[in-house]
């Protein structure tokens, strides 16, 4: 190979793609963060009902899933470095052009349709399948990092989205995000490899001459057959539908709900924009310790408890929301914010984890993109039925139960969900990916794609 996992250079490496990973995840999600804070602004210059941006939103977040599973195989087939690149510039060039927007259908059509699918294709998928690239050992520890880092990088940009959208207008906020996608796109193309093997690296943690070491063959499908391959059979068990239907829920408690809705939420009752906005960033700093610790924890713990606990203690949380909301920040919001960031996205990790248990390492990318569908169709539908109760009530009091219900149903559901078919893997060695799905597929070179 010309340079071992224990040399400097071979770390230097995996941390470098993990760095730029990182950054794309960042990036690619910094617009979508902004929707809180400029709904407001754009429906106070424009005379928009919150209907209509929610349903926006709601289309941003429906296609940013459901392109997940058909971006994971395009991810596998045309490598994350162009995939990428590609996704960035066109975030950037959509963000842009909403500061000439008129109507509502362009609203819809950058908001929704543009900037939905090309984050779709830099989702947390795109985490996952560099991690199973370029990790073998504290594979649930990166898988955390990435994820714990793309959330709270997205709540992070909300305080300085929501400042210059007070101070210079909505237009220069969503001309910041373009800038950065476009710069993001120059670091991926510039540093970013498809596979360690691609420059004479094994993955890290790997020993040489194993299985894991090998370079993975090219798809020999086109992406759209792959991932509907994955889920004809996937879709056949019942651990496949457990974890659509607790990680629906994780969606629209999460990205439907607080990062939609928090903000207007926290301003009908007399809080400023910026003071919300501000509560959400301590969120996603809450929310990177709070998912590297379930990253920690889910290379050591059955995942399915791990689930178990965080939709029970999720649920909690939110049935307090609506009580505590106030003009200024009282110390019951404090405990909520601390609390619920810690609890933000800790179900990637052992969610990612139970996929590549059950389905295999090889197709395991695919089937957490089918699952990260789920998510954030929920996640639409829960900003629209937010939206849709606050313009009926004029409250959020429904919207903050009614999720907390839905999450107590998900930690039942999380207990169906059988143990894995193989005992703990340790996590300096993983198992030799499947080859194959059961006899029942129609054709054998159907799934040879890695």
């Amino acid at each position: 190979m010309g340079t071992t996992p224990g040399t400097p250079q071979y770390a230097r490496r995996a941390l470098l793609v993990a760095a730029v990973t990182l950054g794309a995840l960042v990036a690619s999600a910094a617009f979508r963060s902004s929707t809180g804070v400029l709904m407001e602004p754009i429906e106070s210059e424009f005379g928009w009902s919150r209907a209509t941006t929610a349903g926006a939103v709601s289309l941003n977040l429906v296609l940013f899933g459901c392109i997940a599973p058909f971006a994971a195989a395009l991810l596998e087939r045309y490598g994350p470095r162009r995939v990428v690149t590609i996704a960035l510039l066109v975030v950037g060039a959509a963000s842009a052009l909403t500061t000439v927007m008129t109507s509502p259908w362009q609203l819809w059509l950058l908001w929704g349709l543009v900037i939905g699918t090309a984050t779709g294709s830099t989702a947390l998928v795109l985490g996952a399948i560099v991690a199973n690239r370029w990790f073998v050992a504290r594979r649930g520890l990166v898988t955390g990092v990435f994820s714990g880092a793309n959330a709270t990088g997205q709540l992070l940009f909300l305080p300085a989205i929501a400042a210059t959208a007070t101070n210079y207008g909505w237009r220069w906020s969503a001309a910041i995000v373009a800038v950065l996608a476009a710069l993001t796109a120059v670091l991926v193309w510039l540093f970013m490899r498809d596979r360690p093997q691609d420059i004479g690296l094994i993955p890290f943690g790997a020993a040489p001459g194993s299985p894991e070491a090998a370079p993975a063959p090219p798809p020999a499908v086109s992406p759209v057959r792959a991932a509907l391959s994955v889920l004809r059979t996937s879709s056949r068990t019942w651990v496949f539908w457990a974890l659509m239907l607790t990680f629906f829920v994780c969606g629209w408690s999460t990205n439907g709900l607080v990062q939609t809705h928090f903000i207007p939420a926290a301003h009908d009752h007399g809080m400023p924009a910026t003071t919300a906005a501000g509560l959400l960033a301590l969120v996603g700093i809450f929310d990177l310790v709070g998912t590297i610790a379930s990253g920690w924890l889910t290379d050591r713990v059955d995942p399915r408890l791990l689930l178990m606990a965080y939709y029970a203690l999720r649920g909690g949380s939110l049935f307090t929301v609506h009580s505590l909301l106030a003009p200024g920040v009282e110390p019951g919001m404090w405990v909520f914010i601390i609390f619920y960031g810690l609890d933000w996205v800790a179900t990637v990790p052992p969610t990612v984890a139970l996929c590549r248990s059950h389905f295999g390492l090889a197709h395991s990318g695919i089937v957490f993109g089918w699952t990260y569908a789920a998510h954030m169709v929920g996640a639409g539908l829960g900003a629209s039925f937010a939206g849709w109760i606050r313009t009926a009530d004029g409250t959020y009091r429904t919207a903050w139960m009614s999720a907390g219900v839905l999450c107590v149903i998900a930690a039942f559901l999380c207990l169906t969900i059988p143990r894995s078919p193989a005992a703990p893997v340790p996590t300096d060695h993983l198992p030799t990916p499947p080859t194959r799905y059961p006899d029942d597929v129609d054709d054998p070179e159907e799934l040879t794609f890695t």
